[in-house]
């Protein structure tokens, strides 16, 4: 038996049906489309209203869908990661729970927590975890209840996040030319004070106090954090390129978490990538922190062709960063239109 490659052997999503546009943004905070747009890109994004569901019911969805575009045996599921930063509970694992509803047999589960990089971190995880040869299908989901500790009273920042999640598959081929092939990621610890949710963790628990002030949204330092993506997931894709010896023309495709339109712009431009190889939907769904990239692979996939070379890169909360290099493993128009 030869070396065994990672590949995706099939992607699914999940959006709620109700869309929270600029319009009616508006009306809840001083703020207006055209300062979003300019700002962010962003025209609108959905939002999980129905009370008593949360990130794993978003999960579940896109993992039931994956099942069934890939025809997959639930008892040949190893292993099932959820990446979120929207859990639906302290603990268990949201990824336990996912399991248990689609009734996975043979499967362990668990949470990553990386921000807006979990998912191209836990994918990496799980192709590690193929190409050691002892796991054979792992089910890996980026999904993230943003709206859940996003403040609605912030114009600075809630114009930026969705709910979502997005699910692929990983399987292992002894076909040299495809899957996973190089991988970079970092983490610095500088980001905390710029980046965060101030209470709720276990050093400032809730209390009486952290909800009359506020505490449990997301709180950005937009400049800091614009300034510091734009960086490293420029350095993180030039020299990803490099070391495997390719230039932008062998990119086809560049896959970027979906955090902002001008800084998707600046990296492209950073990188020299033009803007119409870059994969991006953040005008329809915001932000959806882990489940940004699996959503765009979703939404692109019929335009996706074996053997193209994908660029991945993200930054998050942390501070996390990478970049991945991967080959597409299958002809995406064949499986995009099965819902």
């Amino acid at each position: 038996m030869g070396r065994i490659n990672a590949i995706i052997t099939g992607v699914a999503g999940y959006v709620p049906d109700y869309v929270l546009n600029n319009e009616e943004l508006s009306r809840m905070v001083d703020t207006n489309d055209e300062w979003i747009v300019t700002r962010t890109g962003i025209k609108e994004r959905r939002i999980l209203t129905e009370e008593g569901l949360g990130t794993s019911y978003m999960a579940r969805k896109a993992a039931k869908l994956l099942m069934k575009k890939t025809g997959a045996d639930p008892d040949s599921i190893d292993a099932l990661i959820v990446a979120t930063t929207t859990p639906d509970y302290v603990h268990p694992s949201t990824a336990s729970i996912v399991l248990g509803r689609l009734g996975l047999k043979n499967a362990f589960a668990f949470d990553f927590a990386a921000a807006c990089c979990g998912f191209m971190y836990a994918f990496d995880v799980a192709c590690n975890m193929v190409q050691s040869g002892r796991h054979k299908r792992v089910i890996v989901i980026g999904a993230d209840k943003m709206s859940s500790i996003t403040d609605y009273q912030d114009r600075a920042t809630c114009p930026l996040f969705g709910d979502g999640a997005g699910a692929v598959m990983v399987e292992g081929t002894e076909e040299e030319s495809i899957g996973l092939m190089d991988s970079i990621h970092r983490t610095d610890g500088k980001g905390l004070p710029f980046l965060h949710v101030k209470a709720g963790g276990s050093v400032f628990p809730a209390s009486h106090y952290s909800v009359d002030h506020r505490m449990h949204f997301t709180y950005q330092e937009g400049r800091t954090v614009f300034r510091y993506a734009v960086t490293a997931m420029g350095d993180d894709c030039a020299e990803l390129l490099k070391r495997n010896n390719l230039t932008v023309d062998d990119v086809d495709h560049v896959v970027p978490h979906q955090a902002n339109l001008r800084i998707i712009e600046a990296v492209a431009k950073r990188i020299g990538v033009p803007m119409e190889r870059v994969l991006v939907n953040i005008q329809r769904y915001g932000n959806t922190s882990a489940a940004c990239m699996p959503l765009v692979l979703w939404d692109f996939e019929k335009d996706l062709k074996k053997g193209d070379n994908l660029l991945f890169t993200a930054f998050g909360a942390g501070f996390v960063n990478g970049a991945s290099y991967y080959r597409w493993a299958y002809d995406g128009s064949a499986m995009a239109g099965i819902k």
